[in-house]
């Protein structure tokens, strides 16, 4: 089975790593490289509502509270509170919704100012992820490849990663310069929220819910495309990088935890090939474990 998860990899032209393991049955897992460390680019928004959450269980933070974000100084993105011309006032929680929903750049960077990088380097090393590391927002990564590429704008450097004519800049995709985990991470942190064992109920019961409205079905949901299968999940998408993780729940009630996360050879904005290629790696791993 391995071998034909990574030849599903190989004939879209993508670098796979994939883990998946059974949410009743922790040593049932296939495993393809899932140990590797990867750039996980906006699959990092997972561990920060996690972490937000945790904040929110200690009494440390208020979902209510509210903050201004004004379009001078929020992160531009594809999405969300990022495409909008005037100044937006939402609630920490609201934030987090718009973040994981439809993967808000500006929505997250504001959050991840009021979690802060130290404090949730900790919460995640309290949640035995050995191997994760949010080093930056969204922000900071596109001026790192403004930098890289020696563009102003970060919409033209973005446009230059996506040239196929043009030589990638040296470490855009190297692990050590942005956040990164590893699939087998990320499935630990998933089964360790799905049995209730880093939150409360009522935080659990709310990143759940979160996660099951992400509006994205075109990667880990389109492996399984059937009413009855409920897909929670977040993507994670950068120049060549695709990914998603998540929890996939058939009809009879057993669950999977999923993480697939790719390279592809070429660095296009759109690579449909690619995004289903995420749906049949993690259909076919998952029928493995059934």
């Amino acid at each position: 089975m391995n071998a034909r998860i990574r030849a599903v990899f190989e004939d879209a032209g993508v670098r796979g790593w994939l883990h998946a393991v059974a949410l009743d049955a922790p040593d049932s897992t296939v495993d393809l490289d899932a140990d590797t460390v990867v750039p996980m680019a906006s699959v990092y928004k997972l561990p920060l509502l996690v972490g937000f959450c945790r904040l929110i269980d200690d009494g440390e933070l208020d979902p209510r509270q509210r903050l201004t974000l004004d379009p001078a100084t929020r992160t531009p993105g594809p999405t969300g509170l990022s495409l909008l011309a005037d100044p937006v006032t939402m609630s920490l929680r609201d934030l987090a919704v718009s973040m994981m929903t439809v993967s808000d750049n500006a929505a997250a960077d504001a959050l991840l100012d009021v979690v802060g990088l130290d404090r949730l380097a900790e919460l995640l090393r309290s949640f035995d992820l050995q191997q994760t590391w949010v080093r930056r927002g969204t922000a900071a990564h596109l001026h790192d490849l403004q930098r890289r590429t020696g563009l102003d704008d970060p919409d033209a450097a973005l446009a230059a990663l996506a040239d196929n004519n043009r030589t990638t800049p040296a470490g855009v995709y190297e692990a050590a310069n942005a956040s990164a985990t590893t699939p087998s991470d990320m499935t630990l942190l998933l089964r360790r929220l799905w049995s209730g064992d880093l939150l409360s109920v009522a935080q659990t019961d709310f990143v759940k819910a979160t996660m099951h409205r992400q509006t994205f079905q075109h990667r880990l949901a389109s492996g399984f495309p059937h009413d009855s299968i409920k897909v929670a999940g977040k993507t994670g998408t950068f120049g060549a990088l695709r990914h998603e993780v998540g929890v996939v729940t058939l009809p009879a009630g057993d669950a999977y935890a999923v993480a697939v996360f790719t390279l592809a050879a070429r660095a296009d904005s759109r690579q449909p090939r690619v995004d289903a290629t995420i749906g049949l790696a993690a259909q076919l791993a998952v029928n493995l474990l059934r």
